[in-house]
Formats: structure tokens, C-alpha cells, sequence
């Protein structure tokens, strides 16, 4: 419970990029019999969160659990969507199937296939979230295949972590997940006003385990 002098967040929508959904892992795991997520895969009830952090490991994860940690949305919005090549922007429990990852996997990410779901859908989010909400983009914003949508959608209430400036994904997905396990939100800026290439950040101290 929030006290009388904790600062109220405002609702914050988190987007996160997609894994690559393309080449020989995940056609490892879309044909996969053996391991529980290419079972489920397999009948068509795959969760699309589950399956994009088996195929990105450390970066999809970091970007996954700390959407879900710190996401706070308006009443029938999900405060984590990601972008599905050709589905535009989904809950990551949405249910995937084998044929599902193999459409997703021949859509390229600077294609039409993949900007018009997401043209449509951030439009949709936008109308439904109103002014006073910000959407925090988990993804890179070096350049436009799906931050120039987005813009168009968001404008200034379309932000991105500045600690990622410079950082590689691995370096990313970390940041991510010590943010989440700690409760410390990350700091945002706005893209329209950010310079999108930046000297890389020194690496991140390691961690003693407990």
C-alpha cells in the first residue's frame, strides 16, 4: 500500500522487440517432441513469452520478467505486449502452435508483413491507453523498423531505458533482470529526443552468489 508521501507511477505499457523467430533454433524447437515447450508447441498452447525467451535466452527473459515486475495498466490492457511478426503486438500468453513460430519466422522485420499489425495495434493501444500513459519501448531504437511506427502511435510518451544506450543484449538482459530482482526501476527517456547511437557503458560489476 502506497503511503501519503510514496510518488504515484504513472501507467506504464511495456513493448518488447521480438526474438527471432527464423533459422535453425527455431526450427529445432518448432520440430521438437522431446522438451516441454516443443510439446506444447506441438499442441498449440505455447505461451509466446515462454517461447521468444527459449529462443533469445538471457535478453527475452531480462526484457519478460521486468515488463512483468514493474508494467501498470489501464482496466483491459495488458501491461506486456510483445511484437509477433504478422500479429502485430500480443499478450505473452497468447497460445502459439509449431505452424505458428514457422509464420512468424518468414515475416522480415523491415517488411510490411511485419509494420502494418504493428502500425494498427500500437493505434489501438494508443486510443485505449490515452494522454497520460507512457509506453516504454524494450528493444532497440538504432533504427527505424519498428520504432517509426511506434512513434507515430506514442510520440513523446514513447520512451526506452538511457541505460541501454551502447549496451549489447546480453548486457541488457542482465540489467534487466537485476532491476527486476531488486525493485529498481530503471530511468526512461524519451525516443523522439534521443540520440540513438551512444558509447558503450561499462561492463556491469558481478554478483555474488548468495
Amino acid at each position: 500500500m502506497l503511503s501519503s508521501g510514496d510518488p504515484v507511477r504513472p501507467v506504464t505499457v511495456f513493448v518488447l522487440s521480438p526474438a527471432r523467430c527464423g533459422g535453425e533454433r527455431a526450427a529445432l524447437l518448432a520440430a521438437s517432441r522431446r522438451s516441454a515447450l516443443g510439446r506444447e508447441l506441438q499442441a498449440g498452447v505455447a505461451p509466446l513469452g515462454d517461447v521468444f525467451a527459449w529462443l533469445s535466452a538471457l535478453y527475452f527473459r531480462g526484457k519478460l520478467t521486468y515488463a512483468r515486475r514493474f508494467a501498470i495498466a489501464p482496466p483491459g490492457v495488458s501491461g506486456t505486449l510483445i511484437m509477433a511478426p504478422g500479429r502485430g503486438l500480443a499478450s505473452p500468453d497468447l497460445a502459439i502452435s509449431s505452424d505458428d513460430l514457422r509464420a512468424m519466422g518468414r515475416i522480415d522485420v523491415e517488411s510490411e508483413a511485419f509494420i502494418e499489425p504493428l502500425r494498427r495495434d500500437a493505434a489501438q493501444l494508443a486510443a485505449r491507453c490515452g494522454s497520460a500513459a507512457r509506453v516504454v519501448l524494450l528493444g532497440s531504437i538504432a533504427t527505424g523498423k519498428y520504432v517509426d511506427p511506434l512513434l507515430d502511435a506514442f510520440g513523446d510518451h514513447l520512451a526506452f531505458p538511457d541505460s541501454f544506450v551502447g549496451r549489447g543484449d546480453m548486457s541488457r538482459g542482465g540489467l534487466l533482470l537485476r532491476a527486476a530482482r531488486s525493485g529498481e526501476e530503471l530511468g526512461y527517456a524519451p525516443i523522439r529526443s534521443t540520440v540513438r547511437h551512444g558509447k558503450r557503458p561499462p561492463k556491469l560489476p558481478r554478483q555474488r552468489r548468495a
